[in-house]
């Protein structure tokens, strides 16, 4: 295989973007999960890993593997970051990063043929040194063009017990080493012994390998996995501009993550140290990590007022958040939920989320603000016979043609202007103007225009539920 400057000509970046981060409650949700969110700066974690991945010489149009609720908030965002030529792949259920790699490189062998190089990463993950992750992933490149199948070791900055860790071994050629041992999260004792070792590194969940590579292996030592996931992406449809999985057979892969379906297995696995800041931002404590806004160690976002308190993590989304006397605490606030815990227990912020679920919660899985491929829109009142929403209608995107049985609709425009359908009537409305929906029309709203539709609507009748919808047309295929 060809390579420039110890990396193979052709890298096909691989985002996971699964998952529902429910430590990072309540700021991320089951349908807008923590790699859709700006938790850093102005991107999305998902934004930046691509962007990231963008910059490794070589580095193809990424490919993004997600799940069917989430895919119109992936192309979204790509989209505003001008990677509009990405493809993505929707998962119909969650089977770990085994099933994933092995979709992923049959659509690299497919596009760009077996030798291609795929950079498997989480979109969930933040890295502070660009240039150094791109030395790192130009290391591993390279060991993958030599026939490994390629992890990164992460040189640690602390004792940490909610990661996994590796033991680096021989050197190999270039800058990549043997994996000596994988080790499962260790307890702090364990953690720090490691640390003062100083060859044991946190397992950053990032592979490349070439595509047949990992395949070869992946059917040696897990035959049904790669049997079903060759299935599912072969026997798979174009939705739109999506893949859509085979759903039975994805569903009949074992649920199985890479390091235990190959790399504890394999001959070819190789380690490459990566020291770039990164971190997979588990939990509420990533906000340390953050320059501290005072002087008395507070890492305070958004609008926040301090007194007399010590060593706390502030995350304020709506409103004024003021702390007195408070030490040694996180408090994030979103419209709809507050959270506040002791630093040293943020790693239980899931049982709140599993208590939710449990109780039949809306606030475990939808976030203030939904998000829907024409735009979003979020709840500002509702009472028992009525709901007031603002809605924003991209340019160029338009409302599905429905009905409800259950209520009526007022909408009133705000700014820019929209085509409306009520029946068989199509008019504009411009600002300050509105319009009324009786119960059981056909309507539907279009913004033909050139910058952001939004409006208020105001929903009354007996239900207001966002299940009473009767769809007719719709472009986005729902």
């Amino acid at each position: 295989m060809n390579t420039s400057n110890n990396a193979p000509i052709r890298i096909l970046p691989v985002l996971l973007a699964g998952g529902s981060g429910t430590r990072l409650w309540p700021q991320s949700r089951e349908q807008y999960p923590k790699q859709f969110l700006n938790l850093i700066d102005d991107k999305s974690l998902l934004q930046n890993t691509a962007l990231r991945a963008a910059r490794i010489p070589g580095s193809l149009p990424p490919l993004v593997i997600c799940g069917d609720q989430h895919r119109f908030i992936a192309a979204e965002q790509l989209r505003q970051i001008g990677m509009t030529d990405a493809t993505i792949i929707l998962e119909p259920t969650g089977r770990n990063t085994a099933p994933a790699a092995a979709v992923a490189a049959h659509f690299a062998t497919e596009k760009y043929g077996e030798d291609v190089a795929v950079f498997l990463m989480a979109a969930d993950h933040t890295v502070r040194d660009n240039e150094a992750f791109v030395r790192s992933a130009i290391a591993a490149c390279g060991a993958a063009s030599s026939g490994h199948i390629v992890t990164f070791g992460v040189v640690p900055t602390r004792a940490e017990t909610g990661y996994g860790y590796l033991k680096r071994g021989t050197a190999l050629d270039g800058d990549a080493y043997q994996v000596a041992q994988f080790v499962e999260k260790p307890d702090l004792e364990t953690a720090r012994k490691f640390i003062a070792d100083g060859d044991y590194l946190w397992n950053g969940g990032l592979f490349v390998f070439r595509a047949n590579v990992f395949l070869g292996e992946l059917t040696k030592f897990e035959p049904g996995i790669a049997e079903n996931a060759e299935n599912a992406y072969r026997l798979g449809k174009h939705d739109l501009d999506f893949i859509r999985l085979h759903a039975d057979s994805f569903q009949n892969c074992r649920s199985d993550s890479i390091d235990y379906a190959v790399m504890e297995k394999t001959a070819l696995a190789a380690l490459v140290t990566m020291d770039a800041g990164w971190d997979d931002v588990g939990s509420w404590e990533y906000l340390a990590a953050l320059p501290p806004s005072d002087n008395s160690g507070n890492v305070a976002r958004g609008d926040v007022f301090l007194e007399g308190s010590r060593n706390n993590l502030i995350s304020a989304n709506s409103r004024l958040v003021s702390l007195i006397g408070v030490e040694n605490h996180v408090v994030v606030e979103t419209a709809d939920a507050v959270l506040i815990a002791s630093r040293d227990h943020t790693q239980d912020v899931k049982k709140i989320v599993q208590r939710l679920k449990a109780s039949g919660r809306s606030e475990a899985q939808v976030h203030p603000r939904v998000y829907r491929p024409w735009g979003w829109y979020e709840t500002i009142a509702l009472a028992g016979r009525f709901q007031v929403k603002r809605i924003m209608v991209k340019p160029g995107a338009k409302l599905s043609l429905q009905m409800h049985h259950h209520r009526a609709e007022h909408w009133i425009v705000v700014s820019g202007t929209a085509q409306v359908t009520i029946e068989d009537k199509v008019f504009l409305l411009s600002e300050d103007q509105s319009t009324y929906i009786p119960l059981g029309n056909k309507h539907r709203l279009d913004n033909s225009g050139k910058i952001p539709l939004e409006i208020i609507e105001v929903q009354t009748g007996s239900y207001v539920g966002e299940d009473d919808i009767v769809r007719f047309e719709d472009i986005y295929g729902r």
